[in-house]
Protein backbone atom coordinates (compact mmCIF):
# COMPACT_ATOMS: atom_id res chain seq x y z
CA UNK A 1 0.00 0.00 0.00
CA UNK A 2 1.24 3.30 -0.97
CA UNK A 3 2.46 5.65 1.67
CA UNK A 4 2.98 9.16 2.17
CA UNK A 5 6.32 11.64 2.35
CA UNK A 6 5.29 12.29 5.69
CA UNK A 7 3.78 8.74 6.99
CA UNK A 8 5.39 6.97 10.03
CA UNK A 9 6.87 4.12 7.59
CA UNK A 10 8.54 6.42 5.49
CA UNK A 11 10.13 7.83 8.67
CA UNK A 12 11.95 3.97 9.04
CA UNK A 13 9.66 2.62 12.24
CA UNK A 14 10.60 -0.99 12.63
CA UNK A 15 9.19 -3.37 9.52
CA UNK A 16 7.66 -5.65 11.77
CA UNK A 17 4.79 -2.97 12.58
CA UNK A 18 4.86 -1.98 8.69
CA UNK A 19 1.47 -3.66 8.01
CA UNK A 20 -0.25 -1.72 10.79
CA UNK A 21 1.44 1.75 9.75
CA UNK A 22 0.18 1.37 6.25
CA UNK A 23 -3.04 0.49 7.40
CA UNK A 24 -3.25 3.42 9.22
CA UNK A 25 -1.46 5.85 6.88
CA UNK A 26 -4.50 6.96 5.06
CA UNK A 27 -6.50 7.74 8.04
CA UNK A 28 -3.26 9.61 9.99
CA UNK A 29 -1.68 10.75 7.10
CA UNK A 30 -4.57 12.78 5.48
CA UNK A 31 -3.54 15.77 6.93
CA UNK A 32 -6.40 16.40 9.65
CA UNK A 33 -5.44 16.36 13.09
CA UNK A 34 -7.24 13.53 14.99
CA UNK A 35 -8.37 12.73 18.74
CA UNK A 36 -6.37 9.53 19.22
CA UNK A 37 -7.01 7.27 22.23
CA UNK A 38 -4.42 4.95 22.66
CA UNK A 39 -5.28 1.93 25.06
CA UNK A 40 -2.04 0.53 26.87
CA UNK A 41 0.31 2.51 24.44
CA UNK A 42 1.96 3.56 27.52
CA UNK A 43 5.51 3.93 26.14
CA UNK A 44 4.77 5.81 23.47
CA UNK A 45 5.85 3.90 20.20
CA UNK A 46 2.92 4.59 18.08
CA UNK A 47 1.40 7.50 20.51
CA UNK A 48 5.06 10.11 19.71
CA UNK A 49 4.92 9.43 16.32
CA UNK A 50 1.50 9.78 15.48
CA UNK A 51 1.77 13.47 17.82
CA UNK A 52 4.73 14.12 15.24
CA UNK A 53 2.13 13.88 12.70
CA UNK A 54 -0.10 16.86 14.33
CA UNK A 55 -2.52 14.72 16.06
CA UNK A 56 -3.61 14.94 19.54
CA UNK A 57 -2.84 11.64 21.36
CA UNK A 58 -4.36 10.64 24.77
CA UNK A 59 -2.28 7.25 26.26
CA UNK A 60 -4.29 5.60 28.96
CA UNK A 61 -1.94 3.08 30.86
CA UNK A 62 -1.67 1.15 34.07
CA UNK A 63 1.90 1.27 34.67
CA UNK A 64 3.49 4.42 35.87
CA UNK A 65 6.68 3.55 34.44
CA UNK A 66 5.51 3.54 31.35
CA UNK A 67 3.92 6.24 31.10
CA UNK A 68 7.28 8.10 32.49
CA UNK A 69 8.74 5.77 29.49
CA UNK A 70 6.54 7.81 27.28
CA UNK A 71 6.36 11.56 28.55
CA UNK A 72 10.19 11.35 28.81
CA UNK A 73 9.90 9.97 24.72
CA UNK A 74 7.38 12.87 23.91
CA UNK A 75 9.27 15.60 25.37
CA UNK A 76 12.22 14.61 23.21
CA UNK A 77 10.76 14.24 20.48
CA UNK A 78 9.27 17.71 21.04
CA UNK A 79 5.80 16.51 20.95
CA UNK A 80 4.75 16.97 24.75
CA UNK A 81 2.09 19.16 24.12
CA UNK A 82 0.12 16.91 22.13
CA UNK A 83 0.46 14.04 24.39
CA UNK A 84 -0.92 13.25 27.45
CA UNK A 85 -0.83 10.24 29.92
CA UNK A 86 -3.56 8.72 32.13
CA UNK A 87 -2.53 5.65 34.53
CA UNK A 88 -5.71 3.36 34.20
CA UNK A 89 -7.40 0.16 32.83
CA UNK A 90 -8.91 0.00 29.24
CA UNK A 91 -11.79 -1.82 30.55
CA UNK A 92 -12.38 0.75 33.12
CA UNK A 93 -12.20 3.45 30.56
CA UNK A 94 -15.21 5.03 31.32
CA UNK A 95 -14.01 6.14 35.23
CA UNK A 96 -10.69 7.24 33.13
CA UNK A 97 -12.60 9.39 30.24
CA UNK A 98 -15.57 10.05 31.54
CA UNK A 99 -16.10 13.03 29.21
CA UNK A 100 -15.63 10.08 26.21
CA UNK A 101 -19.75 8.89 25.91
CA UNK A 102 -19.42 8.28 22.20
CA UNK A 103 -21.09 10.95 21.03
CA UNK A 104 -19.90 13.96 18.81
CA UNK A 105 -16.94 14.38 21.11
CA UNK A 106 -16.00 11.00 21.16
CA UNK A 107 -11.93 9.52 19.66
CA UNK A 108 -11.50 9.83 15.67
CA UNK A 109 -9.03 6.91 16.04
CA UNK A 110 -8.12 4.49 18.91
CA UNK A 111 -5.42 1.70 19.19
CA UNK A 112 -5.40 -1.23 21.21
CA UNK A 113 -2.38 -3.34 20.25
CA UNK A 114 -1.66 -6.15 21.99
CA UNK A 115 -3.34 -5.47 25.00
CA UNK A 116 -6.24 -8.07 24.80
CA UNK A 117 -3.89 -10.80 25.27
CA UNK A 118 -3.55 -9.69 29.17
CA UNK A 119 -6.86 -7.69 29.71
CA UNK A 120 -9.50 -9.53 32.08
CA UNK A 121 -12.07 -9.57 29.25
CA UNK A 122 -11.22 -8.81 26.02
CA UNK A 123 -14.90 -8.08 25.18
CA UNK A 124 -15.09 -5.61 27.84
CA UNK A 125 -11.98 -3.81 27.12
CA UNK A 126 -12.88 -3.38 23.19
CA UNK A 127 -16.54 -2.68 24.50
CA UNK A 128 -15.03 0.28 26.30
CA UNK A 129 -13.44 1.03 23.58
CA UNK A 130 -16.04 1.10 21.42
CA UNK A 131 -17.79 3.43 23.36
CA UNK A 132 -15.00 5.95 23.60
CA UNK A 133 -15.19 6.67 19.67
CA UNK A 134 -17.37 9.23 17.90
CA UNK A 135 -19.90 7.48 15.52
CA UNK A 136 -17.58 7.04 12.75
CA UNK A 137 -14.44 6.64 14.29
CA UNK A 138 -12.19 3.89 13.83
CA UNK A 139 -10.26 1.46 16.12
CA UNK A 140 -7.29 -0.47 15.25
CA UNK A 141 -6.45 -3.62 17.05
CA UNK A 142 -3.63 -6.14 16.78
CA UNK A 143 -3.38 -9.44 18.77
CA UNK A 144 -1.25 -12.13 19.47
CA UNK A 145 -1.65 -14.63 16.27
CA UNK A 146 -1.92 -18.28 18.05
CA UNK A 147 -0.70 -19.87 14.51
CA UNK A 148 2.03 -17.70 14.42
CA UNK A 149 2.74 -18.37 17.89
CA UNK A 150 2.87 -22.38 17.27
CA UNK A 151 5.44 -22.13 14.62
CA UNK A 152 7.43 -20.18 16.48
CA UNK A 153 7.66 -22.40 18.91
CA UNK A 154 7.91 -25.65 16.92
CA UNK A 155 10.84 -23.52 15.05
CA UNK A 156 12.21 -23.19 18.28
CA UNK A 157 12.44 -26.59 19.31
CA UNK A 158 9.80 -26.75 21.62
CA UNK A 159 7.02 -29.28 19.85
CA UNK A 160 5.23 -30.27 23.40
CA UNK A 161 4.95 -26.12 23.92
CA UNK A 162 3.76 -26.17 20.49
CA UNK A 163 0.91 -28.70 20.42
CA UNK A 164 -0.46 -27.20 23.61
CA UNK A 165 -0.78 -23.91 21.82
CA UNK A 166 -2.60 -25.90 19.18
CA UNK A 167 -5.17 -27.51 21.41
CA UNK A 168 -5.53 -24.30 23.28
CA UNK A 169 -3.64 -25.10 26.31
CA UNK A 170 -1.15 -22.86 28.44
CA UNK A 171 2.06 -24.79 26.94
CA UNK A 172 3.61 -23.55 30.77
CA UNK A 173 1.39 -24.44 33.40
CA UNK A 174 4.10 -24.16 35.84
CA UNK A 175 4.15 -20.42 35.55
CA UNK A 176 3.08 -18.26 38.55
CA UNK A 177 1.30 -15.58 35.94
CA UNK A 178 -1.60 -16.39 33.63
CA UNK A 179 -0.89 -17.04 30.44
CA UNK A 180 -0.77 -14.68 27.73
CA UNK A 181 -3.90 -15.58 25.03
CA UNK A 182 -3.68 -15.78 21.48
CA UNK A 183 -6.28 -15.36 19.27
CA UNK A 184 -7.34 -16.74 15.73
CA UNK A 185 -8.61 -14.49 12.66
CA UNK A 186 -11.91 -15.46 13.55
CA UNK A 187 -11.51 -15.23 17.40
CA UNK A 188 -10.58 -11.49 16.60
CA UNK A 189 -13.58 -10.61 13.98
CA UNK A 190 -15.65 -11.96 16.57
CA UNK A 191 -14.37 -9.52 19.51
CA UNK A 192 -14.43 -6.36 17.53
CA UNK A 193 -17.92 -7.53 15.51
CA UNK A 194 -19.41 -7.93 19.40
CA UNK A 195 -18.15 -4.75 20.27
CA UNK A 196 -20.28 -3.20 17.69
CA UNK A 197 -17.69 -2.65 15.22
CA UNK A 198 -17.30 -3.42 11.58
CA UNK A 199 -14.13 -5.12 11.28
CA UNK A 200 -12.23 -3.88 7.57
CA UNK A 201 -9.81 -7.20 6.02
CA UNK A 202 -7.98 -8.65 8.72
CA UNK A 203 -3.99 -8.74 7.61
CA UNK A 204 -0.72 -10.17 9.26
CA UNK A 205 1.64 -8.57 11.94
CA UNK A 206 5.56 -9.87 11.70
CA UNK A 207 5.21 -12.33 8.65
CA UNK A 208 8.80 -12.33 8.50
CA UNK A 209 10.19 -9.22 10.31
CA UNK A 210 11.02 -10.97 13.40
CA UNK A 211 12.81 -13.82 11.82
CA UNK A 212 15.07 -11.73 9.32
CA UNK A 213 16.44 -8.67 11.52
CA UNK A 214 17.21 -11.52 14.07
CA UNK A 215 19.49 -13.48 11.97
CA UNK A 216 19.64 -12.32 8.44
CA UNK A 217 21.15 -8.63 8.63
CA UNK A 218 18.39 -8.18 5.60
CA UNK A 219 18.12 -4.56 4.08
CA UNK A 220 15.02 -3.39 6.34
CA UNK A 221 13.36 -1.32 3.40
CA UNK A 222 13.61 -4.54 1.57
CA UNK A 223 12.31 -6.72 4.81
CA UNK A 224 9.49 -3.61 4.97
CA UNK A 225 8.69 -4.27 1.63
CA UNK A 226 8.35 -8.20 1.60
CA UNK A 227 5.96 -7.37 4.67
CA UNK A 228 3.85 -5.34 3.06
CA UNK A 229 3.47 -8.39 0.27
CA UNK A 230 2.58 -10.61 2.25
CA UNK A 231 0.71 -8.95 5.30
CA UNK A 232 -3.05 -9.52 3.32
CA UNK A 233 -2.16 -12.95 1.66
CA UNK A 234 -2.74 -15.83 2.51
CA UNK A 235 -0.89 -18.30 3.39
CA UNK A 236 1.40 -16.06 4.29
CA UNK A 237 -0.44 -13.58 6.58
CA UNK A 238 -1.82 -16.99 8.47
CA UNK A 239 1.15 -17.40 10.37
CA UNK A 240 2.26 -14.06 10.87
CA UNK A 241 3.40 -13.34 14.68
CA UNK A 242 0.44 -10.61 15.22
CA UNK A 243 -3.16 -10.34 13.71
CA UNK A 244 -3.92 -6.92 12.80
CA UNK A 245 -7.51 -5.70 11.98
CA UNK A 246 -9.39 -1.67 11.30
CA UNK A 247 -12.33 -1.24 12.43
CA UNK A 248 -15.49 1.18 12.49
CA UNK A 249 -17.65 2.17 14.75
CA UNK A 250 -20.81 2.88 12.74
Amino acid sequence: MPTSPASPTAEQLPARTAAVWAALDPVVGAGTPLRVLDVGGGSGMFAVPLARLGHDVTVVDPSADALATLRRRADTGGVGARVHGLQGDGDLLHEVLPEADGGSDGYDLALCHYVLEVVDDPAVTLGEISRALRPGGQVSVATANRAGAVLGRAVAGHPVEALALIEDRDPAPARSKPARRRFTPEDLLALVEGAGLRPGPWRGVSVVADLLEATSGADPRAVRALELALAEASPFRDIATGLHVLATRP
